[in-house]
């Protein structure tokens, strides 16, 4: 133990390390993509080439946290580092769109091994009292991410190949695997289970149907839609039959079930649904309803930067003091009131209102989600933390994905049906965007029209948030962060 303790900094280290692969993936790719996309061609793939990332990743998050309980969590995220960076090499030498496609498939494998076992590394390494203060590095490392980012990107696709968007993450990676290698010393694990493959198989298969369902629904309920909502209830029925027969489940229903894990991850859920709606849509009202720069919207966003990082460093740092609950419980009422704030945004509001929402919306999020990640990894013994921790990871992703399709439907009714009777089209709505293509007053037109989707966005966007409260609610009173945890 004393040799693990003494390298402690280190491993943190190489676990910030590694998360700010996955962290910053987002941002730089989506900076870069028109660009890639212009040379790849087929433009029609164009938001595959993320969504595949992301499937990948949530539909393995919850099997790769069994696996670290069951072999160990080095072994588990070596193998992670390894396969996101063989896929960032081969992203790089990508010579058509389907190419790209299937290897953020594989970069997507490598991110849902390394997001939540290295999550669970630190709840291994440290004591109650000091846990949160290292997760709260961690929620500074995806904020920190988010602002480098698009500036990253932005000049390694100015001064470089577009490649390297994509093989900056090699040095990055090998410097963490190295010092996994050389400073985390776990203790053996000498469980011996069967490993519960078909239900693995079928978890996969099942959160696999549903992402793809949304993805092409989003456009319109299609005949490839109702195929993979038909295969998710199918594989999803036969996934809850198999863990109910077998004696290792892969999804311990007893864990997932368990009053304080059910009630951190409802309330990431809905939090992660509102969320997504904030950095998908702010930007888009900024620009076009506000008539802003890009760079006010930008900094209208970047205010929910600021504020989730305060939010998880106070939480950190004051959860052993006032207890998880009351944390959590002040999260969920700062997020939906972020929300109600941009409820108020009309075409004459200033941009001061947009960022005042942000940053409360930001500020509740890093209470809530620093809370919810310590009571469910409190809440189990060591032999189950990674599956636990694996869940808390999964809720969010699967809510960012659930809240984009959503709102996004939102949206598009919204534009249909429009207060003025007048349809707006994709090319209206891109021609303001670029700021060419419209005469004055079909721009107004199509400001007054996005006005009222985007107002109707947001008032999905507050119904999602207010449902953070109940969840935070059902957290028990007596539920303080031990360090000899509960069993489930």
């Amino acid at each position: 133990m004393s040799e693990k303790v003494s390298h402690r900094g280190l491993v943190v280290a190489a676990i910030m390390a590694s998360m700010a692969m996955i962290a910053i993936e987002a941002t730089i790719v989506s900076t870069a993509m028109p660009q890639i996309a212009a040379q790849l061609g087929q433009l029609n793939l164009y938001s595959w080439v993320f969504s595949a990332f992301l499937l990948s990743q949530t539909a393995l998050t919850v099997v790769f946290g069994k696996l670290s309980d069951i072999y160990g969590r080095k072994p588990i995220v070596l193998a992670g580092i390894a396969v996101f960076l063989v896929a960032s090499i081969l992203c790089g030498f990508a010579w058509s769109m389907p190419s790209m496609i299937a290897f953020r498939l594989l970069q997507g494998i490598g991110a849902g091994a390394i997001q939540p076992v290295a999550m669970t590394v630190v709840a291994d390494l440290f004591p109650g009292s000091q846990r949160g203060k290292v997760q709260g590095y961690l929620a500074s490392v995806w904020a920190l991410s988010a602002v480098v980012g698009p500036l990253l990107g932005s000049v390694i696709i100015h001064n470089l190949p577009w490649a390297w968007i994509f093989w900056i993450n090699v040095p990055v990676g090998l410097a963490a695997a190295a010092a996994f290698i050389l400073f985390y010393h776990e203790e053996k694990h000498t469980r011996t289970v069967s490993i519960d493959i078909l239900g693995a198989v079928l978890f996969a298969v099942s959160i696999s149907a549903l992402m793809i369902g949304l993805t092409v629904s989003e456009t319109g309920l299609s005949t490839s839609a109702i195929v993979s909502f038909v295969l998710f209830a199918v594989s999803l029925a036969l996934f809850i039959w198999q863990e109910r027969r077998v004696e290792e489940p892969m999804v311990a229903p007893d864990l997932w079930l368990y009053r304080p894990i059910a009630a951190a991850n409802i309330s990431v859920f809905f939090a992660s649904m509102a969320i997504m709606g904030l950095t998908t849509f702010l930007p888009m009202y900024v620009q076009t309803v506000l008539n802003q720069s890009p760079l006010v919207a930008g900094f209208a966003l970047t205010m929910l930067l600021l504020g989730w990082p305060c939010g998880a460093t106070i939480a950190s740092r004051q959860f052993m003091r006032f207890g998880l609950r009351p944390i959590m419980l002040v999260g969920a009422v700062l997020v939906p009131s972020g929300t109600f704030l941009l409820t108020l945004l009309t075409p004459s509001s200033s941009a001061v209102l947009a960022g005042a929402g942000s940053l409360v919306m930001g500020f509740g999020m890093g209470l809530l989600n620093i809370g919810a990640l310590i009571l469910t990894q409190g809440s189990v013994t060591a032999s189950q933390r990674g599956s636990a921790t694996a869940s808390n990871v999964f809720s969010r992703n699967l809510g960012s994905t659930l809240g984009a399709a959503i709102l996004g439907a939102v949206l598009s009714w919204g534009l249909v049906h429009t207060t003025s009777g007048q349809a707006i089209t994709t090319d209206q709505l891109r021609a303001l965007l670029n700021g060419t293509g419209l005469v004055s007053g079909d721009a107004e037109a199509v400001r007054l029209a996005l006005q009222d989707g985007l107002h109707a966005t947001f008032l999905t966007m507050l119904l999602f948030a207010v449902l953070i409260v109940p969840a935070c609610l059902f957290v028990p009173r007596d539920a303080v962060h031990k360090d000899e945890p509960v069993r489930a």
